[in-house]
């Protein structure tokens, strides 16, 4: 069995560690332009949070997985694991629109911690095989029932997501990496990002009349319409950033990374691996800075070029993790985000469910007359806000002081051995 290499745990915390921050603004009217998505074409280091998590988790799966074994007991565990990731995910979208027997205020508060302990449970939870296929089947299957079931309450909830997202590159990404050599991962990245190319710029747009890469009317922005009518991102109502068409390259990001995690288990020396992995690197961020000419780098349809751009930085960043930590063996300090990169799940999870707790705690505003405020205002502009006279660094010592707060929950966990694994 091969050690454990810790620059994937690292270099996979620190981006967990940025997801928290640019997701949790103290305001979002105030946040400086490095912390936030490119309006469109381009790339922020915002925008490499979500393809860095892809690629990283795709380059675990060989480590994982070193000895190919393919039957039906393995299709068997990628596939719940798949349905796990996407369950937790969609649950952060169904938790607003959620009403228990008409409860309202703490009551009702009460009644959705108990449910989401329940279902992160039945989510994270380690138990035999059958019993995680019939709670995931039956969670999954609830959540579809009332998407479509004509509640008024579900029938615009978002069903894509970033969580749903991670769980169906993996589940593809697993597949593949058991089933083909390398060589055929690579036709098959070059087959995945060339086809999105051709189908994004040369199809005609139903309904438009030309091929385009604009915001709202793009192909992939008619298919989620066409499928995903009602249920896509509420801020963008006619497409969705995680949409159908733009998950094809985004498990191209995932089989990179499987790519990249196979050359941990190579016979060659530390050294000619990291060699290898930074001539790589290299050669991806080339080709997709080529690419982006013709094929803008765009976060929001998840471009062919983003795709090599992103999937370069992140070989050129593990690369250097790799060198540093695990052939020179330089690891103080790395505690404090392995800690993070081994429990990244209960992360993602609940530093979306804290926040919307939170605002559901209301109470009357001690500056204002007649005016309520929700305990997560209240927190930000009374605790932080007072002791700085810039707004943005109000906001990022907002999303610093969310961070520190997980790194105490985080601690716990590791010092208890508490992983949680879907």
């Amino acid at each position: 069995m091969k050690d454990r290499i810790i620059s994937i745990d690292v270099l996979r915390g620190l981006t967990v560690i940025m997801m928290t921050i640019v997701n949790n603004p103290g305001s979002w009217s105030h946040v400086f332009p490095p912390l936030l998505h490119a309006e469109w074409n381009g790339c922020t280091p915002t925008d490499l949070v979500f393809p860095f998590f892809v690629f990283i988790m795709g380059a675990a799966i060989p480590l994982a997985i070193p000895y190919k074994k393919f039957d039906a007991e393995v299709f068997g565990k990628i596939l719940v694991r798949s349905l796990r990731i996407i369950c937790l995910g969609l649950y952060l979208n169904f938790f607003n629109r959620i009403d228990i027997f008409e409860l309202s205020g703490t009551p009702l508060l009460l009644a959705k911690l108990v449910l989401t302990f329940a279902v992160g449970y039945a989510l994270m939870g380690s138990f035999p095989q059958k019993i995680k296929i019939l709670l995931v089947t039956i969670i999954f299957s609830g959540f579809i029932i009332l998407a479509y079931s004509g509640i008024e309450a579900y029938q615009d909830v978002r069903l894509p997501g970033v969580l749903q997202r991670i769980g169906i590159v993996y589940f593809f990404s697993a597949i593949i990496y058991l089933q083909t050599s390398i060589r055929m991962q690579f036709i098959i990245v070059a087959g995945l990002l060339l086809g999105y190319w051709a189908l994004m710029t040369l199809i005609p747009v139903p309904n438009i009349g030309y091929a385009n890469l604009d915001p709202g009317t793009n192909l992939s922005a008619w298919l989620d319409n066409l499928i995903l009518k009602n249920h896509m991102y509420i801020e963008t109502k006619t497409w969705d950033p995680e949409g159908l068409l733009s998950t094809i390259p985004a498990i191209g990001t995932g089989l990179l990374g499987v790519i990249i995690g196979q050359t941990f288990n190579s016979s060659a020396s530390p050294t000619e691996k990291a060699k290898k992995m930074a001539i790589i690197s290299l050669i991806l961020v080339v080709l997709g800075l080529l690419w982006s000419m013709v094929f803008p780098i765009n976060k929001s349809i998840w471009t062919s070029s983003y795709v090599l751009f992103s999937a370069g930085l992140t070989t050129l960043f593990l690369t250097f993790f790799y060198y540093l930590i695990d052939i020179k063996n330089r690891q103080k300090g790395t505690q404090l985000f392995v800690i993070w990169g081994v429990n990244p799940m209960i992360v993602f999870f609940g530093s979306g469910i804290i926040p919307r707790m939170l605002s559901m705690i209301t109470f009357e505003n001690p500056k204002e007359i007649d005016a309520t405020i929700n305990l997560q205002s209240y927190l930000y502009q009374y605790w932080i806000v007072p002791f700085f006279t810039n707004p943005m660094m109000a906001s990022l010592a907002g999303a610093l002081v969310y961070v520190l707060i997980w790194f105490g929950i985080l601690w716990v966990f590791y010092k208890n051995k508490l992983i949680f694994k879907v």
